[in-house]
């Protein structure tokens, strides 16, 4: 016991606010920033703390719990798998809940998007689809495309080769430039403009590409940036031109979040590839998919056993996460989200629609369930988090963004609160984020 309180001293050194570093917290800097609110309960869109607070939470835990916390159904279906099988390896081994979530999902996407490739979390789904894209080249016996197109604005995740991909100069991600492969990451082509320098770009380039990268409607942790479906189908027109993959990284738009089930639906295009995670089991477990169209699949049958994916999450299709997500996409079919979606979309459109005339405000945009408040800074993250906090909800804004992405159900009361609440605290601090 000493041993141990000597070791931690020595790596508290003097002024920290946390009791503890045995716990490595994300996105956190350990030294500075305020100790966490400690949860002990979840229900619908309410968080609960030990010290008996409640807080609405505006978040949906990093947009997973699309139907609230703890829904029964869901709860119910991850109850009865756990009782006869929490998992299997799936190398040698398939399982029905494996076979009826790949079955349904692929049932539910567009044009022949069929098959279906399971992992643990949305950065593997992102390597997987980027390694699927380069391996359809390799098969083929090409060896010349080595990059990727991505863009700026995006963030694909945090591992490495999803780093590679992220914006190197406004992504998180930039302190690792020099150890990261060089992708490509180019404006996206807002207008007609941009299209034609894209298309130019692609012409004097393609061949040197595995693919081309990009977060359909709204590109997420990069921040909250919209854009239009013309976007995706210009850049299905020149994959299509240059006959490369193209990928929608649908980790965060995926399961509703935009407004329709898939964001790719309101463009009217088909990716070659999309990966799928965050919402996929209601916001109760891992996992995440890379899910193919059939002529990526067929690149990959031959005699030759190396031309076989070798990738293979120990965890993935895990039968209690499959089972999660069966009984999610149910409740997708049972219930009405998308018209609660747009519903949400329009009450937070009215309720943030005062911030615009706020001090520090850049910008005030909703998507379908995503509210944005964009300020032209945040000089004490600390101090906003802590107010937004003493105020009642659970928002966690990060770089200039305040954004709002609650659970589907979330009562109509619930949302007024939560939007008043960001009102309220950006009103009364504005030496916060000025």
């Amino acid at each position: 016991m000493k041993k141990r309180t000597k070791k931690l001293l020595s790596v508290r050194g003097g002024g920290s606010a946390h009791p503890d570093f045995s716990v490595w917290r994300p996105y956190t800097q350990m030294r500075t920033s305020l100790p966490p609110l400690r949860a002990v309960r979840t229900e619908g869109a309410r968080i609960h703390l030990d010290d008996g607070r409640v807080l609405i939470d505006g978040t949906a835990s990093w947009w997973t719990a699309c139907h609230g916390y703890n829904h029964p159904h869901i709860r119910e279906a991850v109850a009865r798998q756990l009782a006869v099988m929490p998992h299997v390896m799936f190398g040698g081994l398939t399982h029905d809940p494996a076979e009826q979530l790949a079955e349904r999902l692929t049932a539910l996407l567009p044009g022949d998007l069929n098959h279906v490739f399971f992992a643990d979390s949305g950065s593997v789904a992102v390597e997987v689809a980027m390694k699927m894209a380069a391996q359809y080249w390799l098969n083929q016996g090409i060896r010349t495309r080595t990059k990727f197109l991505a863009f700026a604005g995006g963030y694909h995740g945090d591992t490495f080769a999803t780093m590679a991909v992220c914006d190197p100069e406004e992504g998180m991600h930039a302190l690792f430039g020099p150890l990261l492969p060089r992708h490509v990451i180019r404006p996206l082509p807002r207008d007609a403009a941009g299209a034609a320098a894209l298309g130019q770009f692609l012409d004097e380039h393609a061949e040197s590409l595995a693919g081309i990268l990009v977060e359909p409607l709204a590109q997420g942790a990069g921040g909250m940036i919209f854009h239009e479906g013309e976007v995706l189908r210009c850049l299905r027109a020149l994959a299509d031109r240059h006959g490369l993959p193209l990928i929608f990284d649908e980790i965060f738009t995926g399961f509703g979040r935009t407004g329709s089930l898939f964001a790719c639906e309101q463009a009217g295009v088909v990716p070659d590839i999309i990966t799928l995670s965050k919402a996929l089991t209601g916001g109760t477990m891992a996992l995440s998919a890379a899910i193919a169209r059939t002529h990526i699949f067929a690149a990959f049958l031959s005699e030759n056993a190396g031309h076989a994916l070798m990738h293979g999450p120990t965890y993935m299709a895990n039968p209690l996460a499959c089972s999660a997500a069966l009984a999610s996409l149910e409740l997708f079919a049972a219930e009405p989200r998308l018209a609660q979606v747009e519903a949400i979309g329009a009450a937070m459109g009215e309720q943030l629609a005062p911030c615009r005339c706020l001090p520090g405000v850049r910008d005030v945009r909703v998507l379908g369930a995503i509210g944005v408040v964009e300020l032209h800074r945040i000089a004490d993250m600390n101090a906003l988090k802590a107010a937004l906090a003493a105020a009642g909800v659970w928002v966690r804004p990060f770089r200039n963004i305040v954004y709002l992405t609650p659970a589907f159900t979330i009562a109509a009361e619930e949302l007024a609160f939560l939007c008043g609440a960001v009102r309220r605290v950006l009103e009364r601090a504005p030496g916060n984020i000025a």
